[in-house]
């Protein structure tokens, strides 16, 4: 990535390698490994998704993202559709839909038949799991800080700027919170669009990295993404929320390990119900990641959103360095969390030089230890090797959009109150994005 030669704040040594001889240049601060045999290269054991639900993802995610990236290997072209497979997801999610209005018109139902009996207590239930399972939106979270176009008119304009780019129109809403990421949503029934910055990530990255994730995120609007639809997301709401109803009891008695056993019929059919629906939306919402990919090089030009790549590979790095701020400061008691309280910025300031640190053979040794796990975002994300693998095919496209640094001082001054907000929030809670 060439950064990591900025800044070195740990001694770098060198050893040879146990296995081949080579040498090997070290950080204390990172693992030591050969990039000759890639001896010692992922020595840690790798993490196991807990829920079998999201392991299973996991792998549809790296073998649709394999798939996806030979197609575009060998013909070039990836393109936004809508197929088979997206129609018949779409009709299983209005299936689960039907179910909610059956039971709550069953409700309705049993309500008006035993009116003023006993008899309507399994109406009043069925209205309950009815309301329950209703389609509704994902909830905005309470600790995130909105900014509204008026505070924050310049990075409005750039993000407007960039959906013209990628071919969409721009956001109703910028929120920030503090996780090393980013995200976009529709919210409400008038569909409200939200954009989520992820204060950490936002700091660590250039200027150009941030016109990339502005057009990574945008595109998710235009790009055909199944899961983004409000039928498809609420209906994964509703089959999580039933799931949830037939999760074992804990430690049961004998009456509840009778309850357990009646639990294990309907809880492998939502299995099976969600499983379907990976299977059949994960192939368009992969494709739905590279396209983003691809409308953030047109946005910023390859060689930033490649850089965006790398950023999101050290990410963890980012967080660890958080932690410790957060650590350091409870270590301190009250006065040292005033202390950094009273001086924020510093926070930012000490993360950005810690990522500048970081040295470009750590990143190749991510970028192997990715191919190996098929390191991703999340779940549904294809793996992030493949993804730049994605963006390096063919020729490397020019930035179509770009700020000067009388621009970014501008947008800087606009985020100055959320940066301050979020390093106390960090320093006084702790951190965990």
């Amino acid at each position: 990535m060439g950064e990591g030669a900025a800044v070195r704040t740990a001694e770098e040594r060198s050893q040879s390698c146990p296995e081949c001889g080579a040498e090997i240049r070290a950080d204390s601060r990172y693992v030591a490994w050969c990039a000759a045999c890639d001896w010692n290269v992922d020595p840690e054991t790798p993490h196991q998704e807990r829920n079998r639900l999201d392991r299973a993802r996991r792998a549809l995610s790296r073998r649709h993202g394999e798939k996806l990236l030979a197609e575009v290997t060998a013909d070039g072209s990836l393109r936004a559709r809508r197929d088979a497979s997206s129609l018949l997801a779409f009709a299983i999610t209005l299936a689960v839909h039907g179910v909610t209005v059956a039971l709550a018109f069953g409700g309705v139902w049993w309500l008006v038949r035993e009116w003023g009996g006993v008899g309507m207590v399994p109406g009043l239930l069925l209205l309950a799991v009815a309301w329950s399972l209703r389609p509704r939106a994902a909830r905005l979270p309470k600790a995130d800080l909105a900014l509204h176009r008026g505070d924050a008119p310049e990075l409005y304009a750039l993000a407007d700027e960039v959906a013209r780019v990628v071919g969409t129109r721009g956001v109703d809403e910028v929120r920030v919170d503090a996780n090393v990421n980013a995200s976009v949503m529709v919210h409400g029934v008038r569909g409200r669009r939200v954009l989520t910055l992820g204060l950490p990530l936002w700091e660590i990255l250039t200027a150009q990295q941030r016109i990339a994730l502005l057009g990574h995120e945008l595109a998710h609007y235009s790009n055909g993404d199944t899961r983004q639809g409000l039928v498809v997301s609420t209906a994964y709401r509703s089959l999580t929320t039933w799931h949830y109803y037939f999760t074992p009891i804990a430690e049961p008695s004998v009456t509840e390990m009778l309850i357990n056993l009646l639990y294990i019929v309907p809880r492998l059919l939502l299995q099976g119900v969600l499983s379907l629906l990976d299977h059949l939306t994960l192939r368009a919402t992969q494709r739905a990641e590279y396209l983003a990919d691809r409308a953030a090089a047109r946005a910023a030009s390859t060689e930033a959103a490649v850089g965006l790549m790398d950023r999101l590979l050290v990410g963890e790095s980012a967080a660890v360095a958080l932690r410790r701020e957060a650590s350091q400061a409870a270590l301190a008691g009250p006065r040292g969390t005033r202390a950094v309280e009273a001086e924020p910025e510093e926070i930012w300031e000490r993360l950005r030089t810690h990522m500048a640190s970081i040295p470009d053979y750590e990143y190749e040794r991510q970028r192997r230890v990715g191919v190996r796990r098929g390191h991703s975002v999340d779940a549904t994300h294809p793996p992030t090797h493949l993804r730049r693998t994605c963006l390096l095919i063919g020729p490397s496209a020019p930035a179509a959009v770009v700020t000067d640094d009388e621009r970014q001082r501008r947008i800087a001054a606009e985020l100055a109150g959320a940066r301050v907000a979020v390093a106390r929030r960090i320093v006084r809670d702790g951190f965990d994005g």
